[in-house]
C-alpha cells in the first residue's frame, strides 16, 4: 500500500465517457480542423457524454488553446513514472499538468508490447498522474491466443494487481480501459456480449470504493457498433483510436 496523497478528482459513471487517442498521427492544420469539425459537430448533435482527446505530446500546446473554454477536455498518451531528473525523452506528469492535461493514458498495448512496459510500471505511471492530479486511463486487454487459451481473466487479473496493490484511493480516481489487443486497428470488434463479460469481471473485481469508476471500451470502435457497446450493463464509454481521427465518425460515436 502507498500513503500517496492524490490530487486527481474521483470520476464516474454517471456520464458517458469517449475519449480520442489520436495515436501517432496530426499535424498542425489537420488538428485545426479536426478539432473544429469536433466541437461543432457535438454541438449540433446536443452531445450529453464527456468528450476528451489525447494528442502526442507536441500538439499539447495547440490542444490546449483550440478547447480551452469548451466541453472538451485534453490528455496525454503516456506520462513518466518518475518526477524529473535524468530521464531523457520522458514526460513527467507536472509537465502535463501545465499544458491543462485532464487525462493520461497508461498501459496502452502498443506501449506494452513495443516498450515492454510491465504490469508494475503502468502502476507507477498511474500513481504519477493521479498525484498531480491527472486521471489516469489505465488499459488491459488480452491477445488473441491469450484468449483462445482461456486466460482472458487471468491476463487482465495480473495486468491489474499492481494499480490495486496501491490502494483503493488510486482506484477510485483511475479509468479502466478494456482493449483486446486483437482487435485493436484490425478492424475486429468484441461482440457487446464478449466485451461485457469482460467488462462485467473488471467491475467485481474493483474495491468498494471504486465500483462506481468508468470502464471504457477499446478496439475498432465506429459509429455503427457504438451505440450497442454503450448499451452494456458494464461499459460506460469507449477509448477510441482511428475514428476519433475523422470528426464526423468520432462525434458519432460521442452522441451514441
Amino acid at each position: 500500500m502507498t500513503d500517496a496523497s492524490y490530487k486527481s478528482d474521483l470520476v464516474t459513471r454517471a456520464n458517458k465517457l469517449v475519449i480520442g487517442n489520436w495515436k501517432m498521427n496530426g499535424s498542425m492544420e489537420s488538428n485545426h480542423a479536426l478539432l473544429d469539425g469536433v466541437l461543432v459537430g457535438l454541438e449540433q448533435a446536443g452531445c450529453k457524454a464527456v468528450v476528451a482527446v489525447c494528442s502526442p505530446f507536441p500538439y499539447l500546446a495547440q490542444v490546449a488553446g483550440l478547447l480551452k473554454g469548451t466541453a472538451v477536455s485534453w490528455g496525454a498518451q503516456d506520462v513518466s513514472a518518475h518526477g524529473q531528473g535524468a530521464y531523457t525523452g520522458e514526460v513527467s506528469a507536472a509537465m502535463l499538468s501545465e499544458f491543462g492535461c485532464r487525462w493520461a493514458i497508461v498501459g496502452h498495448s502498443e506501449r506494452r508490447a513495443m516498450h515492454q512496459e510491465s504490469a508494475q510500471l503502468v502502476a507507477d505511471k498511474a500513481e504519477a498522474a493521479a498525484t498531480v492530479g491527472l486521471t489516469p486511463v489505465f488499459c488491459v486487454g488480452e491477445t488473441l491466443a491469450e484468449r483462445e487459451a482461456d486466460r482472458v481473466q487471468s491476463v487482465i487479473a495480473a495486468q491489474l494487481a499492481p494499480l490495486f496493490a496501491k490502494g483503493d484511493d488510486l482506484v477510485a480516481r483511475t479509468v479502466v480501459a478494456y482493449e483486446p489487443v486483437w482487435a485493436i486497428g484490425t478492424g475486429k470488434t468484441a461482440s457487446p456480449e464478449q466485451a461485457q463479460q469482460v467488462h462485467g469481471f473488471i467491475r467485481a473485481q474493483l474495491p468498494a470504493s471504486a465500483k462506481s469508476i468508468p470502464l471504457l471500451y477499446g478496439g475498432s470502435v465506429k459509429p455503427d457498433n457504438a451505440a450497442t457497446l454503450f448499451a452494456m450493463d458494464d461499459i460506460d464509454g469507449g477509448l477510441i483510436g482511428g475514428a476519433a481521427l475523422v470528426a464526423k465518425d468520432f462525434v458519432a460515436i460521442a452522441a451514441a
